[in-house]
């Protein structure tokens, strides 16, 4: 009797997985009365999973602009905007909500938190704004215990320190495992030590995840530690 050939197994690599963040020839001017500004002027960028990339830049040169497209927060007008392979600009502003909401976390030098809910009711709202009750992430508890917050989860926004709630905005913002985190200025307001923890923090919870980290900051601490540096100028990307 003939022995059984085996049977070929499907060797093909699997497709390389989309970046977590992929912007490609992007435009935007404002106008104000005959007067026309050109905030962005065909940039484009990518933030490959576990990345993290600082962009500087002078003010005016349009990284707050860059940073709210980035975001799906404002349309460009010309070019595209990918979050983990899935478009985010030009759509109706309800689903770059839910696209933000469950793909994008934010991370600003103030307001992060709501001012009447605590620390763990900030998370959860979050969490339940993406749609996700549950994530196959870190718990609200794990979430807290990763950023040094276990003993302030009850503690409303205005009880925390600087550095406390820089830390329990990144909390929010990785509250739905995000494809890419998205911040702004950051540490600006924080001692050096401090600023060095938080720092730390997103460049781990980028690395051990896979996802990106994109940050617009001055902090000379911020660009020693990133991956890739961009430059903003006059709303472009320097060579």
């Amino acid at each position: 009797m003939a022995a059984a050939v085996p049977s070929v197994l499907n060797t093909r690599p699997a497709p390389p997985a989309p970046p977590a963040l992929d912007a490609r020839e992007l435009y935007r001017f404002y106008r104000a009365g005959e007067e026309e500004t050109l905030a962005l002027r065909g940039v484009s960028l990518t933030v490959a999973p576990g990345e993290l990339v600082a962009v500087v830049g002078p003010s005016g040169s349009g990284k707050s602009t860059l940073l709210a497209c980035l975001a799906g927060l404002d349309e460009p007008e010309g070019g595209t905007v990918r979050v983990a392979g899935e478009r985010i600009s030009h759509r109706p502003e309800a689903e770059r909500a839910r696209v933000r909401a469950r793909r994008i976390g934010i991370l600003l030098q103030t307001e992060n938190l709501i001012a009447h809910l605590d620390v763990t009711q900030n998370i959860r709202l979050a969490r339940t704004a993406g749609g996700r009750r549950s994530v196959g992430g870190p718990t609200v508890e794990g979430l807290l215990d990763q950023m040094g917050l276990l003993g302030r989860a009850r503690a409303l926004p205005r009880e925390l320190a600087g550095g406390e709630l820089a830390r329990a905005g990144l909390a929010v913002a990785l509250a739905n495992d995000p494809a890419v985190l998205l911040a702004d200025e950051p540490t600006g307001e924080l001692d050096g030590s401090t600023e060095q923890r938080v720092l730390d923090l997103l460049r781990a919870r980028g690395s051990d995840s896979r996802r990106g980290v994109l940050l617009v900051t001055h902090s000379t601490a911020a660009v020693r530690g990133a991956d890739r540096v961009l430059t903003l100028r006059d709303g472009r990307i320097e060579p």
